[in-house]
């Protein structure tokens, strides 16, 4: 099977597109974590 040889431009551009996508998904699940823990920390002071 003939595989598919992508330049160095590509492979750079597929990179940054991944670490991106990396911190995003970072950020997204430190925000969440953020928000359960706001919302958990009024609810043990009852």
């Amino acid at each position: 099977m003939d595989k598919i040889q992508l330049t160095e431009l590509q492979r750079k551009s597929r990179r940054n597109r991944n670490i991106a996508l990396g911190v995003t998904l970072a950020l997204l699940v430190v925000i969440f974590y953020a928000i359960t823990i706001i919302k958990m920390v009024p609810a043990a002071g009852n």
